[in-house]
């Protein structure tokens, strides 16, 4: 599985400057106690059931690092391993592998916790045609690598930054409201001012707010909070006229009722912002 969202060109600098929290004097360990000249063989190995994220890290980290460090990969992005398996196989000099070690590690981690659990998502709607989406709810200065290892768990991605849609909520609301606007206006001057072709989606906290949106002409309604019975009923009121997008209070517990709901999306910000890292390690051999 691949994903335009992550280029060489995006990775270098982040890599870079974990690499320099991590070495900017060097691994004075590895340099104290291992000759240079010695090589190794090391292996990345799951501990526990996962979803792989983040291989083109891990071969970024090791070639800023040294070149001669040769990675091969057991089990790509997007692949779901057993607990032992082994993701990648290194082989080269000992004192890159060591140093190199805990950077590679902790985004492989990191990454493959995020598609791990959009997997687990995924998987509890698989029968349904509903698409799991992430959300902007992500770490500073990690958005690209953490919404790309939602799409290796499968999910999609919402949108990556603020001008990739018009997303009306409830504080854009209330400044409108304050000045006289209506919900149904405030959809007419973002279909009127917006730019050609994006998409229109508004926030809504109750049924009541179903119809003056739709005569706005939104293209989706986000129902936010609401529980699986009252999204049932309101996508019962919407009959197709617009998209449907579920948000809030959603858990692996409780998502088959908001997609049997049918709704169209479900947005789940844990995905970026809660997923656990994942157990690996990296075993000399």
């Amino acid at each position: 599985m691949s994903s335009p969202l992550l280029s060489p060109h995006e990775l270098d600098p982040l890599v870079r400057q974990a690499l320099k929290e991590d070495i900017s004097y060097g691994d004075v360990t590895s340099e104290t106690l291992i000759p240079s000249s010695t090589t190794t063989r090391a292996v990345i190995r799951a501990k526990q059931g996962v979803t792989v994220a983040g291989i083109p890290v891990l071969q970024k980290v090791f070639e800023l690092l040294n070149h001669s460090v040769s990675i091969t990969v057991e089990h790509g992005d997007g692949e779901t391993i057993l607990s032992g398996q082994t993701i990648a196989t290194l082989e080269g000099n000992t004192r890159s592998i060591l140093t190199g070690e805990r950077v590679a590690l902790n985004f492989l981690q990191h990454l493959s916790g995020i598609a791990t659990l959009t997997k687990q998502y995924c998987d509890a709607v698989r029968d349904y045609p509903t698409k799991i989406l992430d959300t902007r709810k992500t770490t500073p200065g990690l958005r690209t690598l953490q919404k790309w290892a939602v799409v290796m768990g499968g999910g999609t991605n919402h949108r990556m930054s603020l001008n990739d849609g018009i997303l009306i909520k409830d504080n854009h609301l209330a400044i409108l409201k304050a000045h006289g606007i209506s919900l149904t206006q405030a959809c007419h001057l973002a279909r009127e001012n917006g730019p050609h072709c994006v998409k229109i989606c508004v926030e809504i906290e109750a049924l009541e707010e179903i119809e003056p949106a739709i005569q706005g002409q939104v293209d989706v309604l986000l129902l936010d909070n609401m529980t699986p019975d009252v999204v049932r009923k309101a996508v019962t009121q919407i009959k197709g006229r617009a998209l449907v997008e579920a948000s809030g209070g959603i858990t692996l517990a409780n998502i088959r009722e908001y997609a049997a709901a049918g709704t169209d999306y479900i947005s789940i910000g844990a995905l970026t912002h809660s997923a656990p890292s994942v157990d690996l390690s990296l075993e000399i051999l």
